[in-house]
């Protein structure tokens, strides 16, 4: 069985005047423990999919199944790290972590939620900086702080909100392979739906990529990634299939592109 399963999903949202249609027969699975990036144009649907995945939105038709079971609003099974960050900006970073350990695992005493999350900002190399508040950390500190609640939730699936769009190069390949890192040594990885511009990341990453296409947002291509784990980016990069997959995620990209102004990350 898939662990997500993306039947038919259409979404139209209507205003006074017309209905637009934000996604259209979108179907596609994700196998459990599978990494799987979505790319596409701005404006493809990308952002509409993950609030249906997370249970935020209500399809117009079609449906998402989760372990066969229909997803009908928010749970405890899916966790979520977005662009921006998302932190209490009053809790320090130890604060934030143990919030999410308290939604998710309500049966957890006090004091084994402060040990859980004691550990996996030790995991994101923040043991130092536990009592800092976002404020007094970086922004690529702060991302750490956002996948250490994540994973602390310990959920079956991870949602990922192009989580490194706003940092840096070099904290955006430091996260990155941070990411990997956590994801592989688990003894059970994690089902991840990831969304990014960046197609290098996303070859990086994933062990399968979903192209999106536009108006209305439907599986233009779906593209496994030929790499065995784990992966070294400067390896990879010297090799036939990654200049292969490279152009071909070009192709499908400008392929469907509608408007000059699309942007997407050519450098990871």
């Amino acid at each position: 069985m898939n662990k997500i399963d993306v039947e038919n999903l259409c979404v139209k949202y209507k205003t006074p005047n017309q209905t637009f249609e934000a996604l259209k027969d979108l179907s596609f699975s994700v196998k459990s423990g599978e990494f799987v990036s979505i790319v596409g144009a701005s404006g493809c649907g990308k952002s509409t999919f993950l609030s249906v995945l997370e249970g935020l939105l209500k399809p117009t038709s079609g449906r998402i199944l989760i372990d066969g079971k229909e997803v009908k609003g928010t749970g405890t099974d899916r966790g979520v790290v977005f662009q921006h960050y998302s932190l209490f900006h009053w809790m320090t970073a130890l604060k934030n972590t143990e919030f999410g350990i308290q939604q998710a695992k309500k049966q957890l005493s006090r004091k084994e939620v402060t040990k859980l999350a004691n550990h996996f900002l030790d995991l994101v190399h923040l043991e130092q900086f536990k009592n800092k508040f976002p404020s007094q950390l970086s922004g690529g500190m702060q991302q750490r702080v956002a996948i250490a609640r994540a994973l602390a939730m310990d959920t079956d699936i991870l949602i990922m909100d192009e989580p490194f769009g706003a940092l840096d190069a070099k904290n955006k390949s430091s996260l990155q392979d941070l990411v990997l890192e956590l994801w592989s040594s688990s003894e059970k990885n994690k089902t991840v739906i990831f969304v990014t511009h960046d197609i290098d990341e996303a070859i990086l990453l994933s062990d399968k990529i979903v192209v999106f296409s536009e108006n209305p947002g439907h599986v233009y291509k779906e593209i496994k990634v030929p790499f065995a784990r784990p992966r070294n980016r400067s390896d990879i990069r010297k090799t036939r299939d990654y200049e292969t997959l490279r152009a071909e995620l070009i192709d499908s990209l400008y392929g469907n592109v509608r408007e000059p102004e699309f942007e997407f990350a050519l450098a990871g």
